[in-house]
């Protein structure tokens, strides 16, 4: 969510020397139908697909719409479950500080610093996700937060995936915790769970090695 390429700079870096890369982007609706329809129309005919946080909900609902078209899928920092009611409400709060002029406040406090790993780069990190955050801009903020407050549950599809599936998430995050990611491998037949020291909700650039490093892994296998 808010995210722009240099989510996955590292690993893209590397990865493209290669293969095909490329960014999906997940802005213009509301809803996570419509962003899982603007992905398929834009991708080849068959695909990877990874998906973090937000990226994630819409891979899981690409994946239910299209699941001859994916050839593996990774799910990092994401949640296959309907937000809860209390969370929904606090969004509603979030949007209307975000009409009113405060979007930097509010990207700010949507990510707290206790979902980062504690150590050097944090700063740097937050600083990062705040640029692109406020490159977005308010209305995809908008449209991306109501997408969160509506997505479906996923739990049926994890269960009918049938292609390699990395979940992998990092320790400290608790916005979609640990415990969420062993859910969802247990769900997904055959998945793979990997769960990184030194990383919290933003694992891409909080441990890019080790990021790519799996995701070489899951590519081959």
């Amino acid at each position: 969510m808010m995210c722009d390429a240099r989510q996955f700079g590292p690993q893209m870096q590397v990865l493209s020397r290669d293969r095909s890369v490329q960014i999906a982007g997940i802005g213009g609706a509301d809803n996570i139908r419509d962003l899982a329809t603007q992905v398929l129309e834009h991708a080849p005919e068959r695909f990877a697909l990874a998906g973090h946080s937000l990226g994630g909900a819409v891979a899981m609902e690409v994946v239910r719409r299209a699941p001859d078209r994916v050839s593996r899928l990774a799910l990092i920092s994401t949640d296959p479950l309907t937000e809860p009611p209390n969370v929904a409400a606090e969004r509603d709060l979030a949007i209307a500080r975000a009409k009113a002029g405060r979007l930097a406040d509010v990207i700010r406090e949507t990510i707290p610093d206790e979902n980062y790993a504690p150590g050097t780069r944090q700063d740097a990190i937050i600083e990062l996700v705040q640029a692109m955050a406020l490159n977005m801009g308010i209305q995809v903020y908008l449209q991306q937060s109501k997408a969160m407050q509506r997505r479906p549950d996923q739990q049926g599809t994890l269960r009918r995936i049938a292609v390699p599936t990395l979940v992998l998430c990092g320790i400290y995050d608790r916005i979609t915790p640990p415990r969420r990611h062993e859910l969802m491998a247990e769900l997904i037949p055959n998945a793979g769970l990997v769960s990184l020291d030194g990383a919290g909700h933003m694992p891409t650039l909080e441990q890019p090695q080790a990021v790519l490093k799996v995701m070489r892994e899951w590519l081959a296998a």
